[in-house]
């Protein structure tokens, strides 16, 4: 597709109903499609009925009516048929009266790379499993590009969906959260959320850049707010969390945003790694801490004989009990008064 302005009134569809193992797709060299679509239609819609590789659409500006659907959906339903090894690559995608981009289905093994969904009345882009169906969404990789000022996230992982992984990419601005993890998300590296919750009334109202429940990895990611963002992460935790070098901060109106809020059930865990930010824990949840730069923490592990983050060396663990006196056990304490009180009493 060369350059130019194209008007469509009608949804781009690919369809395949024979396997496709070559490179197809659309390629644009910097083309707009302006959508003139006004019955919630996608814009493209791309729905495998086949064995569908290689899938790339590049190089396009998509904008638009406000009153259309999707502006891509990749769809595949079922587990005998497949979409994977695609790539959307240098997109544009704004103003569409649903989300940006939706994955659903049996779409895996693919990569969105460089991609702009910005301003558009649902998420920025959508990720789900097959909503009562067989279709696993998993190893999407996101690497680059910016999810904001959308109209409710810029992204979100839902119907059980949590093999998607970000790296470099950019959430701002949007109406709800950057970030919607509902299952958990394999990575996010280097990503940053700035003020988000943009639909809030005020700080005490607003909320995370990023929302997840299960488990999680952030590598080197940040938050930065001045207005209603009020940490990079809040999480309800049924499995392990792990941050290394992530921070979380505010000025003006946000000065009091911090890096996490978080709890959990007695199966979960979180540690974080050269962080800084204020960490929260609710309902006694605890955080293994190791280097936290705002609190000058070099190392805070829990401090209670049920503690699930308590100091052990060797085979012997220490807490502190109810009378302020450190104590020390071989193996596990059985109540807060077990093993020895540490050095002198």
């Amino acid at each position: 597709v060369p350059p130019g302005t194209y008007r469509v009134t009608r949804t781009l569809r690919i369809s395949p109903k024979q396997n496709i193992v070559h490179q197809s797709g659309i390629f644009g060299m910097g083309a707009r499609i302006v959508s003139d679509i006004r019955d919630g239609s996608n814009v493209i819609d791309v729905d495998s009925r086949s064995t569908f590789r290689y899938l790339l659409i590049q190089g396009l500006d998509i904008f638009g009516s406000g009153e259309d659907g999707h502006g891509i959906r990749l769809a595949c339903a079922g587990n005998k048929n497949y979409l994977y090894n695609f790539c959307l690559r240098d997109l544009v995608v704004h103003r569409c009266g649903k989300n940006g981009a939706q994955l659903i289905g049996n779409v895996f093994e693919g990569q969105i790379a460089n991609c702009y969904f910005r301003n558009n009345r649902g998420h920025g882009a959508s990720f789900h499993h097959e909503v009562g169906g067989k279709g696993i969404l998993s190893a999407v990789r996101v690497i680059g590009g910016v999810f904001g000022e959308n109209g409710i996230h810029g992204a979100a992982m839902l119907d059980g969906c949590y093999d998607v992984s970000f790296h470099g990419a950019y959430f701002l601005l949007n109406k709800r959260y950057g970030l919607v993890a509902e299952n958990g998300c394999t990575l996010l590296s280097s990503c940053g959320f700035e003020n988000n919750h943009e639909g809030a009334d005020g700080f005490p109202r607003g909320d995370a850049g990023i929302w997840l429940q299960g488990f999680g990895t952030l590598v080197g990611c940040t938050a930065y707010s001045m207005f209603k963002q009020r940490n990079l992460i809040r999480a309800v935790l049924a499995g392990r969390l792990v941050l290394v070098g992530c921070s979380g901060s505010g000025d003006a109106k946000a000065a009091e945003a911090g890096l996490a809020q978080l709890r959990g059930d007695p199966r979960s865990s979180a540690t974080a790694i050269g962080c800084s930010g204020a960490v929260r824990g609710e309902g006694g949840f605890e955080v293994l801490e190791i280097g936290n730069a705002t609190d000058g923490i070099g190392l805070r592990a829990g401090g209670d004989w049920q503690s699930r983050n308590l100091m052990q060396l060797g085979d012997h663990r220490l807490w502190v009990d109810r009378q302020g006196r450190l104590r020390i056990k071989r193996g596990k304490p059985e109540s807060d008064t077990d093993g020895n009180p540490v050095g002198l009493t």
